[in-house]
């Protein structure tokens, strides 16, 4: 049962919850190359997981038509708070493109699962840069 944190607002406590009663996948909790798949509002993605938080991500026409490795630094509500390294429904995923300076904030999400693609896998030895200089969660 969760306890509302005594320093936290009602309205942060409330997003708290809901994302538990919404659901997610935690990035952390997913061996690489696991491929999901993010139905937005507005589009559907695919990331293949590379680990450490960066993904191979496609499905927006402008920014990720074909693959791109990106770093995913987790899930917002709208608003400045982040849950790090996690894809939550009803929330907005926030990832890092190495073309863009500032993060990237999709609208929200309707659904997330996991996709089976057998055994194919990705590996890459780039870290993306955000270029959010110090305040940068991602590195």
């Amino acid at each position: 049962m969760f306890a509302p944190h005594p320093n936290l607002s009602d309205e942060v406590n409330r997003n708290i919850v809901q994302s538990e009663i919404e659901g997610g996948v935690l990035l952390s909790a997913l061996p690489p190359s696991t491929v999901l798949e993010i139905e937005t509002q507005h589009h559907r993605y695919t990331a293949v997981l590379l680990g450490g938080g960066v993904a191979l991500l496609s499905g927006h026409p402008e920014f990720c038509p074909q693959p791109v490795e990106v770093a995913i630094a987790g899930s917002t509500w709208g608003g400045a708070m982040l849950k790090q390294r996690f894809i939550g429904r009803g929330m907005h995923l926030e990832f890092c493109h190495p073309d863009y300076q500032n993060p990237i904030v999709t609208s929200r999400i309707q659904e997330v699962r996991e996709v089976g693609l057998g055994e194919k896998r990705c590996e890459s030895s780039i870290q993306p840069e955000c270029g959010v200089d110090d305040a940068c969660p991602y590195d």
